[in-house]
């Protein structure tokens, strides 16, 4: 029988920073998951990009996993937030040494760069292309017994199997859920004019129309779109040729990148909402999907999952290092409180954000325009949703500040 402190399912990019962030601080951490390496790694399996928030950075830094990021990403050195393309948009332009707000990667290149952290890491074991087919949770620890017949013991089981967790369902962890009337359309599109590393958020009346700066290539100036749909609407869309498709979203941003293309294979994916009543249950924690999903109105899903790793990680190294059982009630119960307001706080204002810049008609725009106006003339307000965007509010775990324990 393995021994591992605790044992992951899935091995995502929440599942496997956890396993990396753990082994970092002489923890051991057993990862199984069904995936065939070979297919999550190919260039085609993930077209989407992720902006990865300042503080969520500082925490890939500090476990190792930037090292092996190098210069992959873009950074972003502001972002722009417009009520589709009336005047008065918001600028969020961050002081010259305060560094990047973020920095833009392709899933891609992200998904390698933590497999490989993972496989490199003393203290985790990668149990790739296998599931597991009994997990017994009880007083003395837990353990699974996987599809080749082995078993793993734990001190503590955790989920990051995405929104659709079977474990959280078997643990009965009810959920709060519903589905938007969107879906979102991810591309890459080069253009004309550089970017400048500007990240833009357009809202129209059917979703946010997000444009993030990517590395230029050997084509020239490159970013990601994430361009959002009545649900209806999508398969139509995507039936339209790169051309026709291309002129619509030039239309959508006013030209301000010139002509564009190539284009990339294009993609689409329902929206929806969905947060779980508790992240904890006997000997058990949810992580990134499994325990929450939110609208990707403010490119926050992925940095959520980050800042949960970040604060279990500091919750298990220092209850081991006191001595603590892994999975014990009071050592669980200190992540709940400090993951549980957190989430729920961001996961209800990206709804309410989601709402408000859907409502339609001249009048509706008039006064988002003016609260935009507003939020540009108040520096204290402004300053604190660029924190807020790099992810460095409420009480920051160690990791995230840049600093290991």
């Amino acid at each position: 029988m393995a021994k591992s402190d605790v044992l992951i399912l899935g091995g995502g990019l929440v599942g496997s920073t956890l396993g990396v962030a753990l082994a970092a601080h002489g923890l051991t951490a057993t990862i199984v998951d069904p995936a065939d390496p070979d297919t999550i790694l190919a260039a085609d399996y993930d077209g989407r990009a992720t902006a990865v928030a300042s503080a969520s950075h500082h925490m890939l830094d500090a476990i190792g996993v930037g090292a092996r990021l190098g210069d992959s990403g873009c950074p972003i050195a502001s972002i722009r937030v417009s009520d589709g393309l009336e005047p008065g948009a918001l600028d969020f332009i961050p002081d010259a040494d305060d560094g990047a707000l973020g920095i833009m990667y392709e899933n891609r290149v992200l998904r390698r760069a933590l497999f490989e952290s993972a496989q490199a890491a003393s203290g985790v074991t990668m149990r790739m292309q296998t599931r597991t087919t009994a997990v017994d949770r009880g007083p003395a620890g837990v353990v699974a017994t996987l599809d080749d017949g082995s078993t793993v013991h734990a001190d503590l089981l955790i989920a990051a199997e995405g929104r659709n967790s079977p474990t959280r369902a078997v643990a009965g962890i009810s959920v709060a859920q519903w589905k938007y009337d969107h879906a979102a359309m991810i591309a890459t599109f080069g253009h004309e004019h550089p970017h400048d590393q500007c990240a833009y958020e357009i809202f129209y009346p059917a979703g946010p129309f997000a444009i993030l700066p990517l590395n230029d290539d050997a084509d020239g100036h490159r970013s990601a779109l994430v361009w959002t749909v009545r649900a209806a609407d999508a398969a139509g869309m995507l039936k339209l040729s790169d051309r026709a498709w291309l002129a619509e979203a030039e239309k959508r941003m006013g030209g301000f990148l010139g002509k564009l293309g190539p284009l990339s294979k294009r993609t689409s994916y329902p929206l929806g909402f969905h947060h779980a009543a508790r992240i904890t249950a006997e000997r058990l924690a949810l992580v990134g999907d499994a325990a929450h999903g939110i609208h990707p109105i403010a490119g926050q899903g992925l940095n959520l999952g980050f800042r949960d790793v970040a604060a279990l990680t500091q919750v298990l190294v220092e209850s081991k290092r006191l001595g603590l059982d892994l999975g014990d009630a009071q050592v669980l119960a200190r992540y709940q409180a400090w993951r549980g307001l957190d989430t729920m706080m961001v996961a209800i204002s990206t709804d309410i954000l989601n709402r408000i810049f859907g409502v339609r008609g001249k009048t509706a725009s008039a006064v988002r325009r003016a609260g935009i106006s507003a939020v540009n003339a108040i520096p204290p307000l402004k300053h604190r949703l660029m924190a807020e965007a790099r992810g460095e509010t409420g009480t920051l775990p160690a990791l995230l500040q840049g600093m290991t324990l």
